[in-house]
């Protein structure tokens, strides 16, 4: 496994930076963050080049985390009311590159409008999926529902529930290490390319796993969880602004 060059930028509750000029503008609804500790072993390989698996007292995580989208917008441009609205569920790895810069790695991301998902598949390259998806909301429990449609594997699933609990006042290092996340690590062309994002510090709830049912995990070429997840938060949301991209040396893309 490839060393870092640089020792990992410290885990911060609020954005290193912010952006001025955004190039993508939405925001994250109803988030469910689900949790369950992985072998860094079993994740560097799915990770692209230039970075290894971010690990936090010798472990690492996969996480699903299922949400709404909310009017996603270019520029400063304003948000889209109906394609840029959608569910969202992704299986994600959590990786660091040689610059030290913590990311987010997306194994999967399912949604449920047609016409975002194949730009994003085709023009970025992100591993979009179309999918039947619902959010419901009865009293104090969210269930998140998908089935992938388009591409394969068709039928992949997730069904989960949460019981949202007490606001978290001071999230422990864990809760930390998991939400902070002030960008993504993807692969674009053969190229390794981070893209960096700021909003509010996040607004944390405790919340109880009720009901999960998926193979969205194992479908993006993980292992299968083993147990009770260890973390399980909930979020309202935040508004959330992407820089341009910047290659692995911190360069903008043309």
């Amino acid at each position: 496994m490839p060393h870092t060059a640089r020792e990992p930028q410290p885990v911060t509750p609020e954005p290193p930076g912010s952006t001025s000029r955004p190039l993508l503008t939405q925001s994250w609804l109803d988030l469910a963050f689900v949790h369950w500790a992985a072998d860094p072993s079993d994740v560097a390989p799915l990770l692209p080049p230039g970075t290894v698996p971010d690990v936090l007292h010798g472990r690492t995580y996969i996480g699903l985390v299922a949400f709404r989208m909310h009017r996603v917008g270019w520029f400063r441009l304003p948000g889209i009311p109906y394609l840029g609205s959608f569910p969202e569920t992704n299986v994600r790895l959590y990786s660091v590159d040689e610059h030290g810069r913590r990311g987010v790695v997306f194994r999967s991301l399912d949604a449920s409008r047609l016409i975002p998902v194949t730009v994003a598949l085709t023009a970025f390259r992100m591993p979009y999926r179309w999918a039947r998806m619902s959010v419901r909301r009865q009293g104090r429990s969210i269930t998140y529902a998908s089935r992938r449609r388009w591409p394969g594997p068709r039928g992949a699933r997730c069904r989960m529930t949460i019981r949202t609990g007490e606001p978290v006042e001071e999230p422990t290092e864990l809760e930390h290490f998991l939400t902070a996340r002030w960008g993504m690590h993807y692969t674009f062309f053969d190229r390794a390319v981070y893209l960096p994002n700021d909003h509010p510090r996040w607004p944390l709830h405790r919340a109880e796993l009720t009901e999960c049912d998926e193979d969205l995990v194992t479908t993006a070429g993980l292992p299968a969880p083993r147990g009770d997840p260890l973390s399980v938060l909930y979020s309202p949301g935040v508004p959330v602004r992407f820089s341009r991209p910047a290659r692995p040396a911190g360069v903008p893309t043309p």
